[in-house]
């Protein structure tokens, strides 16, 4: 596994996060060396503090959460996201690949195959909220305030 790490100021009207940088997890494989499937990638983030929520897409529009830091974990297809609001980074995933997003971080579906299916998780506690505009004062307040998670979703790690 390789991970990336990406730091993100402000973007047009999309807040990212101020301190905590976008990771991408490269190319995770079970101890036999296969592509984790979805109940795999759920069993991993419940083990790290981070129950699993939903499994699917990614939505087309750009968009961020103010109330949970989220991950993804694609365990089928590829697809191309981009990163940080309008004109932000491109990301290719594919299957075996894994992504946390920070609270305030914006994010948006740019293509996939029609196989592309990820498992979305926030830590224990947090409820996701779907922002598609900037924020107001209230809205900032809640990303400033919401804490770093205690532990990495993929590998367990303190934060």
């Amino acid at each position: 596994m390789r991970i990336e790490h990406l730091v993100l100021g402000p973007n047009d009207w999309v807040p990212n996060h101020p301190s905590i940088a976008v990771r991408v997890y490269r190319g995770l494989r079970s101890a036999d060396g296969h592509v984790p499937d979805a109940s795999a990638f759920e069993r991993m983030f419940a083990s790290h503090g981070w129950p699993p929520d939903w499994r699917g897409g990614v939505y087309d529009d750009h968009h961020y959460h103010s109330t949970a830091h989220e991950v993804l974990g694609v365990y089928t297809g590829h697809a191309r996201l981009e990163i940080g609001g309008p004109g932000g980074n491109v990301v290719t995933l594919e299957a075996g690949d894994a992504l946390l997003l920070p609270v305030g971080t914006g994010h948006r579906c740019i293509d996939a195959d029609t196989a592309f299916r990820v498992v979305g998780a926030y830590p224990e506690g947090q409820d996701w909220d779907l922002q598609r505009a900037a924020p107001d004062a209230a809205t900032r307040a809640r990303i400033h305030a919401l804490p770093a998670p205690p532990r990495d979703p993929v590998d367990g790690a303190p934060f």
